[in-house]
């Protein structure tokens, strides 16, 4: 990812709905959830809920797949990880001992706290 990819990712998650949107998709996993789903869990009328997949898409953080009348969304895990890849490009200061270059800190996770990126 570079830096104008990053940019359009981070602004895309900088409005509320679409930051509800993408971890509603990140929770929904592979199965994914049709527009409708969306709205309907979120509350967004279907024209407002269209633009802003539409920017999720646009940005690299979403996916989509149509089912005959029905598009199925999922969270594009593959940006989300470059996106975090890239925003921890150069973590932990040079200090190999705290990072394994995957993004996994190899301290030990706190209890409750989410156990790396990718």
């Amino acid at each position: 990812m570079n830096q104008s990819q990053a940019l359009a990712a981070l602004s895309a998650l900088g409005q509320e709905t679409r930051l509800d949107t993408i971890r509603l998709l990140v929770s929904a996993g592979a199965d994914g959830l049709a527009a409708g789903e969306i709205g309907a869990k979120l509350g967004i009328v279907q024209n407002t809920l269209s633009t802003h997949l539409s920017i999720l898409t646009q940005s690299g953080l979403v996916k989509s797949q149509r089912e005959g009348r029905v598009i199925r969304y999922f969270a594009d895990m593959d940006g989300m990880c470059g996106l975090m890849g890239y925003l921890l490009e150069d973590c932990c200061a040079g200090q190999v001992e705290c990072c394994d270059g995957s993004f996994q800190c190899s301290a030990p996770a706190q209890e409750g706290a989410a156990s790396g990126c990718c």
